[in-house]
């Protein structure tokens, strides 16, 4: 850094990171006010958000899209609505990350397109396509394709970009997600680090990047990264992860160039932290978390983007966005952060750590190597249940006090809050109505692509020669540009892949996890297997059968993975079939297992369409001694429509206690089946 003492006395300051905002609801329109109104209050980068249709590959109006559309981002079924989202913000101009993954492919062709439109030099556009499959299967669930079809997707848009689109990062390899899901900080780095490898062999070994040009390829390369709350590890994470990422890429690839070797990453702090209890401890929380990978100079972020305080009651509203906007503002123009080198740099103290984390993290990368590569690893399950397990301890040390949070397990005494003394407008909430307009603006859409003002050509072709590049060797990304420009919509797109493809189911995790919580004498556990026990031989039956579903297109697995993996530990039979069910899929499940209790578990918004449903399709069966159990991110208002509508209980993230969530399934189940409370133990 230079010592020039500007003419105040001061240091001059390093550049500030890329500050985002990750935004996208309800409509592409809406979605376009929300980015400019962000860009005018000085965001200096676009993170898209889009919704769970867009993300797995449906239209608006497939089955398993209802309820869906315009929840947990903006929906995007064609080139008119991308045209829309990006109306009037100058794409060459843009620093532009977009969240998506399976169908990372298409949402890059649309973009190109609408670049074009506007008079883009593409060679010019700046920004990141996450297209990071294998976390996909660990942790999210927007997975479409197997591995290896997905993994060739990938490598594709990978090639295209270093031609044609130089300056794009076309993946963001995401540990993120890992984090979210339980991952340790060694875990982090190691399922990462062997997904890198996983696709830096996969693009080697295709012979479309010369071996000249692969410094190119791995200059591009970027990883989003979690900081949870323990600020010192995650910062020393940070310096592992640029330690092992130079070692991979000079010794496993060659490459020379140390600034192609740069461990270049972005990051969304973390929101598995994030309470619903006393929310507004969740600033300090995301202050911290930020710190994490602001202070040290060394391992800095090249972008940065905060939740908002109140994530975890529903979705943020504009004012909230701006105050996570306002926090990193402050800390780059307000304090002397920017104006140090690394400040860390000769700490024993942080040097022993990052030595530590990087040793044990090489070790897992190995062991990875040895059962066969990330891919290998995802399905074996090795990868999946490994999180399931870290998972579960983590909330076993949070249950047994071990692991204190503020509000939740400690300190739980607090005064009224003001920011949320009217929880219906403490959240933004997404219009109903939206999807039907959404769905019937989709419709007036392939009725009337043909015509003026649009005049694409009939779509037809440019799907059978998407079908007949996925069935040969040849690049995909040409045929998914033809598809475009055409007027193809997302559902055709992925449909055409998925006839040559097929899906892909992940493990679950849940049946190989080991146990977290012992049913040790006097517990809280082996008191609930207690009841369990009783309550099956009053039924008559050997055990009581749980079914956990995920109804929609909600991949954030977590919750019910624990739930799954608690109530087996305390003698249910547990039926889970993993996510992406429809309704009827889980009630025919329910029936053809002759299950005691369900429980459905949902993320995204969706649960007021999707859980009345099972239970109106319950009761059509005569299945009315079949309680339904409720669990997410549900308001306060729309769990007591829940609840009016039939719903046994509900739980949301402020109920951390889960063995407690197991003994209360057990009370329903005895409440439906008019069985007499059991007698609690002097």
């Amino acid at each position: 850094m230079s010592e020039r003492q500007p003419a105040a006395g001061r240091r001059e300051k390093d550049r500030p990171w890329l500050m985002r905002t990750y935004a996208g609801h309800s409509t592409a329109e809406a979605s376009n006010e929300l980015y400019r109104r962000n860009l005018a209050k000085g965001q200096t980068g676009l993170s898209v958000a889009f919704d769970l249709p867009t993300q797995t590959g449906y239209d608006p109006d497939h089955v398993l899209a209802r309820g869906e559309v315009g929840r947990v981002g903006v929906p995007i079924a064609h080139l008119g609505d991308m045209r829309r989202l990006f109306q009037d913000i100058p794409l060459e101009q843009m620093n532009t990350s977009m969240t998506i993954n399976a169908t990372a492919m298409w949402l890059l062709a649309l973009y190109q397109v609408v670049a074009e439109e506007q008079g883009a030099d593409i060679t010019k556009l700046q920004g990141t396509t996450q297209n990071d499959i294998v976390k996909e299967y660990l942790s999210r669930g927007t997975h479409v394709f197997p591995p290896g079809p997905s993994l060739r997707l990938t490598t594709d848009l990978i090639a295209y970009t270093v031609s044609h689109m130089p300056k794009w990062n076309p993946i963001n390899i995401c540990s993120y997600h890992l984090q979210e899901a339980g991952a340790t900080p060694v875990q982090e780095i190691a399922y990462a680090m062997s997904t890198a490898i996983a696709v830096l062999d996969a693009v080697r070994d295709s012979g479309q990047v010369p071996q000249e040009r692969m410094g190119d390829v791995v200059g591009r390369i970027s990883f989003f990264v979690n900081a949870g709350v323990r600020f010192i590890e995650e910062m020393c994470k940070m310096r592992a992860f640029g330690r092992i990422w130079d070692k991979i890429t000079r010794e496993r690839y060659g490459i020379e160039n140390p600034k192609h070797r740069r461990f270049r990453y972005g990051v969304q702090v973390n929101s598995l932290g994030l309470t619903e209890a006393q929310p507004e401890n969740n600033v300090q929380r995301i202050v911290l978390e930020m710190l994490a990978v602001t202070l040290s100079k060394d391992a800095r972020a090249r972008a940065v983007q905060l939740p908002a305080w109140n994530e975890a009651l529903g979705l943020p509203r504009p004012w909230d966005q701006q105050w996570s906007l306002r926090i990193q503002q402050v800390l780059a123009y307000e304090s002397d952060l920017l104006e140090y080198d690394d400040i860390f740099e000769g700490s024993k103290v942080i040097e022993a750590k990052v030595d530590e984390l990087v040793e044990a993290a090489l070790a897992e990368i190995d062991h990875i190597q040895q059962l066969g590569g990330a891919l290998a690893a995802v399905e074996s399950g090795y990868l999946k249940s490994q999180l399931v397990a870290s998972h579960a301890e983590r909330r076993a040390r949070i249950e047994s006090g071990e692991e204190k949070i503020v509000g939740v397990n400690i300190f739980e005494n607090t005064e009224p809050n003001p920011l949320t003394a009217d929880l219906d407008t403490a959240i933004q909430t997404v219009d109903p109505a939206v999807e039907e307009r959404v769905v019937a603006a989709l419709r007036e859409w392939r009725d009337t692509r043909y015509q003026p003002p649009y005049n694409h050509p009939r779509p037809c072709k440019a799907l059978e020669r998407l079908k007949e590049a996925a069935r040969g060797t040849e690049n995909l990304m040409e045929a998914t540009l033809e598809c475009a420009r055409s007027g193809v919509t997302t559902g055709e797109w992925a449909g055409a892949l998925r006839e040559v493809f097929g899906e892909y189911r992940a493990p679950t995790g849940v049946s190989s996890a080991p146990v977290a919580v012992t049913a040790e004498a006097g517990s809280a556990l082996a008191e609930v297997r207690r009841k369990v026990e009783a309550t099956a031989r009053e039924l008559g039956v050997g055990k009581l059968r749980f079914l956990v579903g995920k109804p929609g297109l909600d991949g954030h697995s977590n919750g019910a993975e624990q739930i799954a993996v608690r109530a087996r530990d305390a003698g249910f039979e547990v039926v889970y079939q993993g996510i992406r069910l429809t309704p009827e899929q889980i009630v025919d499940a329910a029936l053809a297992e002759d299950v005691h209790a369900v429980g459905l578990s949902v993320l995204s918004g969706s649960h007021s369409r999707l859980v009345p449903d099972v239970l109106r399709r319950l009761r059509e069966a005569g299945a009315t001694d079949i309680p339904v159990i409720a669990g997410g991110i549900i308001p306060n208002g729309d769990a007591e429509q829940l609840r009016a509508a039939g719903v046994a209980a509900v739980f949301t993230p402020k109920d951390f206690d889960i063995t407690g969530i197991i003994g209360r399934i057990v009370d329903e189940i005895r409440i439906a089946n008019k069985l007499d409370p059991l007698e609690v133990p002097a």
